[in-house]
């Protein structure tokens, strides 16, 4: 990766808190003009040449700064990176100008077979060379700094020689990007592996934190084992709230999305999530 960063290569999204779109709330976004921080869409969304979806987020970002949010790219995967989905980022970032841009450290597909999950990687050293390079290979194409946001998990690799906090501050070292730090699979990812959320927290480095996400979890029991499931169809939990205020307190105030993507509730009680994440940034941080 060139050492010369061009325009926008570390923008970051507003203070203020956003939500992320969804469709069954593109016509509430149109009728009502709500006002949040920010909006983030899932760019694999809008790859579409044409088509409604186009304007309205062009409508939508002539009121809202707009991130972009990648969950199909498979950085872990073994296979080259799909020049065709390299290609629609460009296109979109081009038309659309991102505050934000972000990926999942995760891997979909093995041999042409895809799979719906962000399914997480073994924290080894060679998985580590490997995703550096994805990494940077994707920041040259886009030209933007890309955020890295750590995913849920409900196994672990016996083969896993570092710990998820260490591979990540070594990613950003080694790669130039940036991170997503997505609270809620922090704590489910604690209370499903039996460590400590907070030293995870801790152990992140400050400057490289460039947005956090808020969503809901569910709990569901196998056996006598009771695991955290990240659903994204409930409101953020007091257990995360808590860790968002030990996230600000450790590393400042960082632009934050909640995230909600099954059994959506109004659009207004996504925008009082959001809220709430302001107030607790404020009651910590100060305006």
């Amino acid at each position: 990766m060139s050492d010369r960063k061009p325009a926008g290569w570390n923008v970051a999204a507003p203070r203020s808190a956003g939500v992320g779109l969804r469709g069954a709330h593109h016509d509430a976004w149109l009728r009502q003009g709500a006002r949040t921080g920010w909006l983030e869409a899932h760019a694999e969304n809008h790859f579409a040449l044409g088509g409604p979806l186009q304007g309205l987020l062009e409508s939508l970002h002539d009121d809202h700064p707009l991130a972009l949010h990648g969950v199909g790219l498979s950085l872990g995967n073994l296979e080259p990176l799909d020049p065709r989905h390299l290609a629609h980022w460009r296109r979109l970032i081009d038309r659309h100008d991102p505050c934000v841009v972000s990926e999942h450290l995760c891997w979909g597909a093995c041999d042409g077979v895809h799979f719906n999950d962000l399914l997480p990687l073994p924290f080894t050293e060679e998985a580590l060379q490997h995703v550096a390079v994805r990494v940077r290979e994707f920041q040259d194409v886009i030209g933007r700094r890309v955020l890295i946001e750590n995913v849920s998990s409900y196994v672990r690799y016996a083969e896993s020689a570092l710990e998820e906090w260490e591979f990540l501050a070594a990613l950003v070292e080694r790669s130039g990007c940036g991170l997503l730090l997505d609270i809620n699979n922090v704590f489910v990812n604690a209370c499903n592996h039996g460590y400590d959320a907070t030293r995870f927290l801790r152990a992140l480095p400050s400057e490289a934190i460039g947005e956090i996400h808020l969503a809901g979890h569910a709990m569901q029991t196998d056996g006598e084992r009771v695991m955290r499931i990240d659903t994204h169809d409930r409101p953020v939990s007091d257990a995360v709230w808590d860790l968002y205020r030990l996230a600000l307190r450790v590393h400042g105030r960082v632009p934050t999305l909640i995230e909600w993507d099954a059994d959506l509730p109004p659009l207004e009680k996504l925008v009082a999530e959001a809220r709430r994440a302001d107030a607790i940034a404020i009651e910590v941080c100060g305006d």
